[in-house]
């Protein structure tokens, strides 16, 4: 199971992804540890990790991403904890076990905390929901990739693994 937190302190059960759908976040994960990797501008950070909102949530994103300068702020012991860190860039991948309604709740409190770029990928139904800070959600319908846009200048996504 993973667990997380909402602001208001209740503790959040959910179940491990299954199998398919791990395939298709280590997709995910690959592409965007590629161009973290040539970019440099920022830290990579994948579903394992927990930060802390400025809300004082605890969230878990399926793939987060970090200014460096951001990051580098933090004193050495805030980054072994869940630290009060609120990413530039996040990715919810849906499967089947997810709420499409607690995901996009995610991802509207990621959007109200600081969160500059999200992505609610969903391939069940081939779409993504792209939120963006004081803009409405925007759903792209069966998209081959979809691209970073300024905040991760320079990334696209190709989508045809992960929607197979």
């Amino acid at each position: 199971m993973r667990i997380e937190m909402s602001k208001d302190e209740d503790i959040i059960i959910m179940p491990l992804p299954n199998t398919e759908t791990g395939r298709k976040n280590f997709e995910l994960l690959g592409s965007f540890w590629a161009w973290t990797k040539k970019d440099r501008r920022g830290i990579a950070f994948d579903s394992s990790t927990g930060f802390t909102l400025s809300n004082g949530a605890r969230r878990s994103p399926d793939l987060a991403w970090v200014r460096k300068e951001k990051w580098n702020a933090l004193f050495a012991e805030e980054k072994r904890r869940f630290a009060r860190l609120v990413p530039d860039f996040v990715i919810e991948l849906r499967s089947e076990t997810d709420s499409y309604k607690n995901l996009q709740n995610k991802m509207r409190e990621y959007i109200e905390n600081g969160v500059s770029l999200g992505w609610l990928i969903d391939p069940l139904e081939r779409k993504i929901h792209v939120y963006r800070t004081e803009k409405d959600v925007e759903i792209l319908e069966n998209p081959k990739q979809v691209f970073g846009e300024s905040v991760i200048e320079g990334f696209i996504l190709d989508l045809e693994d992960i929607f197979d």
